[in-house]
């Protein structure tokens, strides 16, 4: 039995698969055998996390995180990059909207990020 973890819209699921050595016919088949909701520390993937206070800079294209600029505690400038974000074959680079200090950085170089996951807060 093979267990893989999905995530559909949002929600990860656990699926178990177990591999049948004969259908009969000769030949191996895969059977999908159960589905279970199973609770994901939801904590690792911090993207999805709301954020109750500051500026949050939310991803506006699907893509990969190339580069990060930024710290925690350091006092960025309206307009300032960011990061660096690989989409559609493209770097954009995501600035910041306004000026403050960062609050927290919630991606990591190389993770893939949907639309709207959190990117940066800025206070």
């Amino acid at each position: 039995m093979k267990s893989y973890r999905v995530s559909v819209n949002g929600k990860t699921y656990e699926v178990i698969v177990e591999e049948t050595s004969n259908t009969g016919m000769g030949q191996a088949a895969a059977t999908a055998v159960k589905e279970e909701t199973v609770p994901v520390n939801t904590e690792k993937n911090t993207s999805r996390m709301p954020v109750t206070e500051g500026t949050p800079i939310n991803a506006p294209l699907s893509g990969s995180i190339l580069e990060i600029k930024v710290k925690p505690g350091e006092t960025v400038k309206q307009g300032q990059v960011l990061l660096t974000l690989e989409a559609l074959k493209m770097e954009n680079e995501i600035v910041a909207p306004v000026a403050g200090v960062v609050k927290g950085v919630y991606v990591q170089t190389g993770a893939m990020v949907n639309v709207g996951d959190v990117l940066v807060v800025l206070g």
